[in-house]
């Protein structure tokens, strides 16, 4: 290794020596770097408020309830029916009670005076009445004479005969029905119904008949089997034809009709 001589050293000393900064250099670059090498915390400068965190509250938005009215409960309109006051009857004498309207027909009860009752129809025909007496548990036909009568029986309605449901007749109806003409009388012929004399109760007739003029619903009846023949008075004159029919009648009720063959006037 090469020696410096010593003026070459004396000059790198001086060089050296030259850029080597003072101890008070060096002390206060040791504070600089001492102070920005310790981490100081800053002090903050601004308070910083802090936003309150919003809290999000549903709003709900009430519908209102919508309040049922309750539908007004229909109380159910009772259209009243009025009630029909059937005209009342009370019997004035003793009397007979029959299963059609007029004394040709059979005996269904006997009436006595105070006997009383409702009307339940009348015939289309004739004034009789066709009354349920509060004694009896059927009706049955009466003449307007033998009542007295309380009410309108014009307002009530017309019953139409229905022999046949009366009861049994076992016989049948008459055989051999003609009928001949003399001028203006017709006579009705027929063969006898034989029957017991328990059962006997005869013939009954029902026909439509001209006499002056009117036309006529007529009716009679024998109460045994042994007549068979009938003359009545028919006459021209009425807008409708004269007809008839005849019945075997016994206790227990009326036969099927027998129709009268008519001659005409």
């Amino acid at each position: 290794m090469k020696r410096l001589c010593p003026l070459m050293f004396l000059f790198v000393v001086s060089l050296v020596s030259c850029n080597i900064p003072s101890a008070e250099v060096r002390a206060s670059a040791t504070a600089d770097f001492a102070a920005s090498a310790t981490p100081t915390m800053e002090t903050p400068s601004a308070t910083h408020t802090r936003l309150p965190t919003e809290t999000l509250t549903a709003t709900f938005t009430l519908t209102p309830t919508e309040t049922l009215t309750p539908a007004p409960s229909l109380t159910p309109t009772v259209t009243a029916t009025p009630t029909y006051a059937f005209p009342t009857v009370t019997v004035n004498k003793q009397a007979h009670c029959r299963y059609g309207p007029s004394v040709a027909y059979l005996h269904a009860a006997d009436l006595y005076a105070g006997d009383t009752g409702t009307v339940r129809g009348r015939f289309r025909y004739s004034s009789w009445l066709y009354v349920k007496f509060d004694k009896l548990n059927y009706s049955c036909w009466v003449a307007p004479s033998v009542v007295n009568v309380a009410g309108d029986v014009s307002l009530i309605a017309y019953r139409e005969l229905n022999l046949q449901a009366i009861g049994t007749n076992m016989y049948g109806p008459p055989k051999n029905v003609y009928a001949v003409r003399d001028g203006n009388k017709v006579t009705i012929y027929w063969d006898q119904v034989v029957m017991t004399k328990d059962d006997d109760r005869g013939y009954l007739i029902e026909a439509f008949v001209c006499q002056d003029g009117a036309y006529l619903w007529w009716t009679f009846s024998y109460p045994d089997q042994f007549t068979t023949r009938y003359t009545v008075k028919d006459e021209a004159g009425c807008p409708f034809p004269s007809q008839g029919v005849i019945y075997t009648v016994e206790k227990h009720g009326f036969s099927q009709p027998a129709v009268i063959p008519w001659p005409a006037p």
